[in-house]
């Protein structure tokens, strides 16, 4: 098995540099003084210290570091206030709403200086290619961004696994360092599709990231066993204790989906070891980022709930670093590692007043001094909506010519929750050969459409209580497929949204009365906007009221839609093959049943 270092390591230069500055013989570039400083390593808070820190990386530690001091080395006195290591986002998806150097110029104001991403929502849409050149966009930025190499767990067998061949080349990759979150349904159901890619992954001494919502006792036990090193899906103190207790990395996540962290608290009745739990995000919305911040949100909610201050800090900092095999260079403070650092006012209160990335000063109380770097992307992934076609009402059309009564007996997608279905039957009309909504019946139709292999396919089902009672609501950013999934009570509207996304090469749109009502464009990969992030948020806010106006009431709209496509949330879901049954990943083509 390969050491993992990840391109991360000192130089015979910096060593030779770093030990000349730790002996008084050459001074340092930066220094902070008068500080407490948190020790991960020892979980203690040491007064009165202070950082000599040359080049990127820190070079001494302690009470006295005069020596190191000389007439061009810049001072920040921290009289007497905290500080602790970078915070590190051990699960994100930047892959979503904004290019990459939007979203770092908000979130490196509060002291994230790592972030790693998944890369699953670029894959099926653009491929290996489309994947390097997303990895591109994190490469040369003030912070640190790695990433995971898609599992690509999915419910649609067109975009189902990633070829060995190519999960080679991604584990070859420096900055990726493991293989992303894996459904264990899935991996359960086509092991013929993973393990050959766990075995490549594990080779390179890179970790298999967990998804195992609803895993218990020997199914969880049989997933871990395959070598999954995290799950970030726990919802419960329980559930935290039992992944835990089998050597699983825990990520509680505090973020846009889903915020467990409340309930995962009460694992402090438990009394035991914290070392393998992780704070993460699990992904943030525009809107959430402006008006709540990054990581620094979780931390501060966790020791809210509770928890201890260094153990908050541990679990964005070392645990993570250990976790990934980063710890020789990030994830605490010490001579030899990279100097990320951020200042607060106390170990109670998680606001940056200082943010020290790679060992330069890159926000102070808030305001940026080095901004992210802009990524141009490729012809090719701005142009990832491929329809053979405009589309038509006549598209959207569910035949039933061989049911000669004039009611149908269908299998209908219920929203349970805003985000849970599960299967319903239900008797609907047919006219002409033709099923038919009813208007007060609460049923709507939904389409997924294939939207990067220009085949054309595409599969129209029934989905009940999502409350749309006119219009159609469409988006491009379907998870886990290629996909464009769209839900309408017209014909004509669903037609209209779909095609005017092939417009904008990639969007959110919502139609009423054969008119756009508000759009999004998301052109990078049909999945990001190249908008500023608040103009993104009002975007989304404009949305949002939209469909709320025709009867959408679920707290994030567009979310509850492209979640319809995803293999992680139970049970019932669409694809442009069919309906999909998560509980035994069978497909189904026909939705009206013989029973």
């Amino acid at each position: 098995m390969e050491k993992k270092r990840f391109g991360l390591h000192l130089t015979e230069e910096e060593m030779q540099t770093l030990r000349q500055v730790a002996l008084g013989i050459e001074k340092a570039d930066l220094v902070i003084i008068n500080a407490r400083l948190i020790n991960v390593y020892t979980g203690e808070i040491q007064e009165n210290h202070s950082i000599a820190i040359k080049g990127r990386c820190i070079a001494l530690v302690g009470p006295d570091i005069s020596a190191a001091i000389g007439k061009d080395t810049k001072i920040i006195d921290a009289m007497g206030k905290t500080v602790v290591p970078g915070l590190i986002d051990g699960h994100a998806h930047l892959a979503s709403w904004s290019t990459v150097h939007e979203f770092l110029d908000h979130a490196m104001k509060g002291g994230t200086t790592t972030i790693i991403t998944e890369s699953m929502e670029v894959f099926p849409v653009a491929g290996y290619e489309g994947v390097i050149d997303f990895l591109e966009s994190l490469n040369g930025q003030p912070v640190k961004v790695f990433a995971t190499a898609p599992a690509m767990a999915s419910i649609s067998r067109s975009a189902m696994g990633v070829p060995l061949d190519i999960m080679e080349q991604f584990a070859g990759r420096k900055e990726i360092i493991g293989l992303g979150e894996s459904y264990w349904q899935t991996v359960f159901q086509a092991p013929e599709f993973f393990l050959s890619n766990f075995e490549a992954m594990l080779k390179k001494g890179k970790t298999l990231e967990g998804h195992s919502a609803g895993a218990r006792g020997n199914k969880l036990a049989a997933y871990a066993a395959m070598g999954i090193s995290s799950c970030h899906e726990p919802t419960s103190a329980e559930d935290a204790l039992e992944r835990l207790r089998l050597g699983l990395y825990v990520m509680a996540r505090e973020g846009s989906i889903r915020r467990d962290l409340k309930s995962i608290s009460g694992i402090l009745d438990n009394n035991i070891s914290l070392r393998r739990l992780v704070l993460t995000t699990d992904g943030i919305s525009p809107s959430d980022l402006l008006n709540l911040g990054y990581l620094e949100y979780p931390v501060q909610k966790a020791i809210d709930y509770g928890f201890d201050p260094i153990a908050a800090i541990q679990a964005v900092t070392l645990n993570v670093a250990e976790h990934f095999g980063l710890d020789h260079v990030i994830g605490g403070i010490a001579p030899g590692k990279i100097a990320d650092l951020v200042i607060i006012p106390d170990p109670q209160t998680i606001r940056a007043e200082y943010v020290i990335s790679n060992g330069r000063v890159i926000s102070q109380d808030g305001e940026l001094q080095v901004s992210a770097r802009r990524h141009r992307y490729s012809a090719k992934s701005m142009d990832t909506i491929r329809l053979p076609k405009k589309l038509a009402a006549l598209d959207f059309k569910i035949r039933a010519d061989n049911t000669p009564d004039a009611v149908a007996r269908v299998r209908v997608i219920d929203m349970a929750t805003d985000l849970v279905t599960r299967e319903i039957i239900e008797d609907l009309p047919v006219f002409e050969g033709e099923i038919i909504c009813p208007k007060d019946s609460g049923t709507a139709k939904i389409s997924a459409i294939d939207r990067t292999r220009g085949s054309g396919k595409m599969f129209t089902g029934l989905i009940r209580n999502f409350g749309l009672n006119s219009g159609a609501l469409a988006c491009s950013a379907a998870w886990d497929t290629s996909c464009i999934i769209v839900i309408g009570r017209n014909d004509a509207d669903m037609a209209l949204a779909v095609n005017r996304i092939h417009d904008l090469k990639g969007g959110v749109v919502i139609c009423d009365n054969n008119e756009i009502v508000c759009e999004l464009a998301l052109p990078v990969f049909g999945i990001i906007s190249e908008l500023p992030v608040d103009q993104i948020a009002q975007h989304l806010e404009e949305i949002k009221t939209a469909a709320k106006r025709l009867g959408v009431d679920f707290p994030d709209p567009v979310l509850s839609l492209m979640t319809l496509t995803g293999a992680a949330i139970p049970y019932l879901r669409i694809c442009e093959e069919g309906l999909v049954n998560l509980k035994d990943g069978k497909t189904l083509q026909e939705i009206i049943t013989r029973l």
